[in-house]
């Protein structure tokens, strides 16, 4: 037992939860935490983001590439408010971050006090849980819960604000040994069991679905058993890449708006669909009416809230995944579904993804990546044309190597992420995918990666448009191409030199290796800033409103 300030109680905390890392930006609510920070920098690194949106997202980044909680910091007011983007992010995608944010003293609140805001209530519907600390004897405890509660379950951020008088307070502290995050079990039933293997056994055509839910349980291996026990086809959601090995002969690619055909019109003629760790996203199912109608769907997630929300199921199992495919692996006999999985091959080789490979081209320059990384690298995007690229034409052999923002769709997103990711995983390449929209919304975080020299690969898919936008405008809008041209004056290479890094302009397909693998090799902060033309199109694709059957491509355009 000793007596400390709240500052240093969160430090000792923080610690306790074995955080090594965190990232974030001072000011003068959080000044105390910062110089407690300050007397322990040997035991906790913090990387000063330039901006604490970045900072939100780089705890994101962490958590996911790590499995671990990942933590930020901001100070009131606008500090706080900065970081609501990345905390919401993290809401979306269920990613455990612990966000800590301070306010002003407990006689200032609800006076209108310079920089101050109920970051609580501004963040209560994008946090699994939020706190506001005003007494110190309750700190330790709150903070405690706030990690038990971000990873626990169906995990997500947490966010506690802390009154600055509370973090110069003293009281009694005594280290507690962070407490066991047991997996959830007591839902799954036995009843709910037999149901699925009935289903499974009955079967002619199975095919299965996986998201994100998979990762967060780290059920990549009960996955890949289950799979190849059912032998069935397997998809993906964009939040699930990796949980199947893209390798795999069972593998389909991914599902939805821009998914495969493959995977659309499989999932279309099924009779079985499992649906492991995913909710069901309107960008997944398209017209939820008219999705898998010739399948029984069997909904496998930790959240009962998912079920039944965005498409009827006939069965479910509730619970941690890993655990449930466990038990359905034990009591599951191998299948035979030869001529099913030989008509899903047929269709692989009627529907391959293809592009012209004569220029440099969004898929070209991911396919680059793939071969100068041999596929083992942590890819992080942003949000667009390119982030779907890297979805559909890099192969994720495992988890926690593909960092996107799914559910929020948050451009800005990925170079914090990218920063958060290579800090957790720093043994591992991690390149970060943008578009030029969305690299003019994060390249400052491009000083703090030179300022810590945080060896990141920043490629920019670089059309001159917001090209998710246009490819709408271009099918939909009747070529009104309305705020989405962005062919100004701004050169992506000098900006990244003035802030420290190593740059180059990509222009031909036969350019792109060897800078690739120039860049890994020099191990700093490096910017390639990739010239395509701004019409490419993202393919195939399944119109809003429409079937995932009705899935098209450039070629269908052409007919």
């Amino acid at each position: 037992m000793q007596t400390l300030t709240g500052a240093e109680i969160v430090v000792e905390c923080l610690k306790e939860q074995g955080v090594d890392t965190v990232f974030g930006y001072p000011g003068g609510a959080i000044l105390n935490i910062y110089d407690a920070l300050y007397k322990h920098q040997d035991e906790i690194t913090h990387i000063l983001t330039s901006h604490e949106q970045g900072a939100s997202h780089a705890a994101d980044g962490y958590a996911r590439a790590t499995g671990k909680v990942g933590v930020c910091l901001a100070t009131s007011g606008p500090g706080a408010t900065n970081l609501v983007t990345g905390i919401a992010t993290a809401y979306m995608d269920s990613i455990p971050v612990v966000a800590i944010t301070c306010n002003v003293g407990v006689s200032l609140l609800g006076r209108d006090s310079f920089q101050e805001i109920d970051i609580t209530g501004v963040t209560m519907p994008i946090t699994k849980y939020n706190f506001i600390v005003k007494d110190i004897t309750k700190l330790a405890d709150v903070l405690r819960r706030a990690f038990q509660i971000a990873k626990s379950g169906r995990p997500g951020p947490v966010l506690v604000d802390i009154t600055k008088d509370v973090t110069a307070a003293s009281c009694e502290y005594e280290a507690k040994e962070p407490v066991t995050i047991a997996r959830q079990v007591d839902t799954i039933t036995e009843e709910d069991l037999e149901r699925a293997l009935l289903m499974i056994r009955k079967a002619q055509k199975p095919f299965i679905m996986v998201g994100g839910g998979a990762i967060l349980s780290d059920a990549a291996e009960e996955v890949r058993t289950f799979a190849n026990k059912l032998q069935a086809p397997v998809a993906d959601t964009l939040m699930g890449k990796g949980a199947f090995d893209g390798t795999n002969e069972l593998y389909t690619g991914m599902v939805g708006m821009h998914g495969t055909k493959t995977s659309n019109f499989g999932i279309t003629e099924c009779d079985l669909l499992v649906v492991i760790g995913a909710r069901f996203s309107d960008r997944v199912v398209g017209n939820a009416s008219k999705f898998a109608k010739n399948a029984k769907i069997l909904q496998i997630d930790i959240d009962p809230a998912e079920i039944n929300k965005n498409i009827e199921t006939d069965a479910s199992i509730i619970g941690d995944v890993k655990m449930i495919l466990r038990k359905l692996n034990a009591r599951l006999d191998p299948q035979n579904h030869d001529e099913w999985v030989a008509h899903i091959e047929r269709m692989k080789d009627m529907y391959p993804l293809h592009y012209n490979k004569e220029v440099l081209t969004g898929p070209a320059i991911i396919e680059g990546i793939y071969n100068v990384t041999q596929g083992d690298a942590i890819i992080v995007t942003e949000v667009g044309q390119h982030q779907m690229w890297a979805a559909q034409y890099y192969k994720y052999k495992n988890p926690h190597t593909f960092l996107t923002s799914g559910g929020l769709g948050t451009m800005g997103y990925g170079l914090g992420a990218a920063l958060g990711a290579k800090m957790g995983k720093k043994d591992k390449k991690v390149f970060n995918i943008a578009g030029d929209g969305c690299f003019r919304m994060n390249m400052n975080e491009i000083a703090t990666a030179t300022r810590y020299n945080i060896p990141i690969i920043e490629v920019i898919i670089n059309n001159h448009v917001l090209g998710m936008v246009r490819q709408w405008q271009d099918l939909y809008y009747g070529k009104r191409y309305s705020h989405t041209i962005l062919n100004d004056q701004v050169d992506f290479v000098k900006l990244a030199e003035a802030m420290g890094a190593k740059a180059y302009r990509v222009t031909k397909k036969e350019e792109l290796e060897p800078v690739l693998k120039e860049a890994m090799e020099l191990d700093i902060p490096v910017v390639i800033d990739c010239q395509i033309h701004c019409d490419d199109k993202v393919f195939p694709m399944v119109s809003p409103g429409a079937a995932i059957s009705d899935a098209f491509d450039d070629t269908d355009l052409k007919l």
